[in-house]
């Protein structure tokens, strides 16, 4: 019996310790975003898709879909890895997906709660 429960917890351990842990972001509300983006040295990043980004976009965003396969890569070419990135999605699900990748990968990350829609429920400014 006792063997059984060693056995049994080594092999929980050895489950948890290879376990993947997740990057860091702060999740913000659109008005701590929008203070947050104020500062010019912070990245506005949209990770919707071209044509989402075309209808409309916060002012000074870069566009990266996060479900592009080279998402990754792409961001490493366009950002820069000292100064922080603020992103978005439409509604806040895929900017979770994005904020996630770039924390792993080093960034300083917010990640707008609501997305876009937030935003513009909110009367923020918006670019086309």
């Amino acid at each position: 019996m006792k063997v059984l429960i060693v056995s049994l917890s080594l092999l929980l351990t050895s489950l948890f310790s290879c376990r993947q842990s997740s990057g860091k972001f702060e999740t913000l509300s659109v008005d701590d975003f929008a203070t947050v983006i104020a500062d010019p040295l912070v990245q506005r990043l949209d990770v919707r898709t071209l044509a989402e980004y075309s209808e409309g976009h916060i002012p000074g965003s870069t566009n990266l879909n996060v479900l592009d396969e080279s998402f990754a890569t792409m961001a490493d070419s366009v950002l820069l890895p000292l100064r922080p990135v603020a992103l978005y999605c439409r509604s806040g699900k895929r900017s979770k997906k994005a904020a996630d990748i770039l924390s792993e990968k080093g960034y300083k990350v917010y990640e707008l709660s609501t997305g876009f829609n937030g935003w513009v429920e909110a009367g923020k400014e918006v670019e086309k």
